[in-house]
């Protein structure tokens, strides 16, 4: 049927047509010999060895290399609250990245419901049919509830990948910049713009990876965080504890006087006249997308390095660098959970991919550079064991 939303010749469309993924099987089902193994009768005898030793679903099933990819659609990309069908194409391109950066499987899961305890309740219920749960484009501040509860009640990995993907990235490109400039993360002045998931998350992975609190300054759109500001959320109430030392108030602009970071998660606009007040030869990522909170350009006139969330310009932190090497390093771990170690461990694997080939222009590595997942997956596993949180 015609549709007035579509354009037959546009390439997006036609490369969508049909979906980009499918179900294949592993095994041979060509003979009746085939069929006896692989479903009745011979299926059985694995079945009653798994109820009585439920550890082997690792082993037997595809659980050890699958996950699933959840959303209930409130916050997708840059669109917003678009609902659970819309968000299909996503959370399918979010499984294609899995499959060929890593080799991890993984089902598209869009729930028809924005209830937090529904949500919750699904999706451990879901949780036996797969290894790990990767959370995507859930609105804060209900992903934080959302995933703390899901991570402390099942006993596979569970990941907001908008919260810990972006951070993991966010601290490696840090690193990365801090090192070219012969800087120390513990000496930088940074402030965040945006307090949503990728803001908390950025904030937490940052002091996690050695950036002072003291000096980590962190503004919504009422300003700057700090102990005294009326009508903070649990979660701000949390930062403004861990952050602001010095109790600075009043806008953006009045945060990034003097500052040496700007990183931008918020989706706002700062004017050229604020990061004129930071700095001279700092940092500045402005991850927004498609518009970035200070145009790259921009950022250039004060900044010796520039980073953004887009594909047209250097430095795209991209949490493709990130998330298909977690999994995979989690689930080859047999990992009951996601540290903090071993985020930070991805984000120091990530880092040191780009080595040599360090450049204000390449901070991070390429997204479809094929070093990055075996890397962190190897960083990721190696750290769930010093952490201990595998089971392998």
């Amino acid at each position: 049927m015609p549709s007035s939303t579509v354009d037959p010749s546009d390439p997006v469309f036609a490369l969508h047509r049909g979906g980009k993924m499918a179900v294949a099987a592993t095994i041979p089902l060509a003979t009746r010999e085939d069929l006896s193994l692989a479903y009745t009768p011979g299926v059985a005898r694995v079945c009653e060895a798994i109820a009585a030793e439920p550890g082997l679903v690792d082993d037997y099933t595809w659980v050890s290399h699958t996950v699933a990819v959840v959303t209930d659609g409130t916050a997708v990309l840059g669109l917003g609250n678009i609902g659970p069908r819309a968000a299909l194409p996503v959370m399918e391109g979010k499984a294609v990245l899995f499959k060929q950066f890593a080799g991890v499987d993984a089902v598209p899961i869009c729930l028809d419901t924005q209830d937090t305890e529904e949500i919750i309740a699904t999706v451990t219920a879901l949780a036996p049919s797969f290894g790990g749960i990767n959370l995507e484009d859930i609105s804060a501040p209900r992903c934080f509830e959302i995933e703390r509860r899901l991570d402390e009640s099942l006993p596979i990995p569970v990941f907001h990948d908008d919260q810990h993907g972006t951070a993991i990235v966010v601290l490696a490109a840090l690193r990365n910049a801090a090192a070219l400039l012969n800087r120390k993360l513990g000496d930088l002045k940074v402030v965040i713009s945006g307090a949503g998931a990728a803001g908390v998350a950025v904030s937490r992975m940052l002091v996690a990876g050695g950036v002072d609190p003291a000096e980590l300054v962190i503004c919504d759109s009422s300003g700057i965080i700090h102990r005294d500001r009326d009508r903070l959320t649990s979660v701000k109430a949390e930062l403004a504890e861990l952050t602001n030392a010095a109790g600075r108030t009043g806008d953006v602009a009045a945060a990034l006087r003097g500052a040496d970071v700007l990183i931008g998660v918020s989706g706002g606009r700062i004017p050229e006249s604020a990061v004129a007040g930071m700095a001279p030869g700092g940092i500045v990522f402005a991850l927004a997308n498609p518009t970035p909170e200070v145009h790259p350009e921009v950022a250039a006139r004060y900044a010796a390095v520039v980073a953004t969330g887009r594909s047209d310009y250097p430095n795209q932190i991209n949490n493709v660098l990130a998330f298909p090497g977690v999994f995979r390093g989690a689930l080859g771990a047999r990992a009951t959970g996601i540290s903090e170690g071993m985020k930070v461990a991805a984000a120091d694997a990530i880092a040191q991919v780009v080595g040599d080939d360090l450049r204000a222009d390449a901070i991070v590595p390429s997204p479809l550079d094929p070093r990055v997942a075996p890397a962190v997956a190897e960083a990721v596993a190696e750290a769930a064991r010093r952490d201990g949180m595998a089971r392998a």
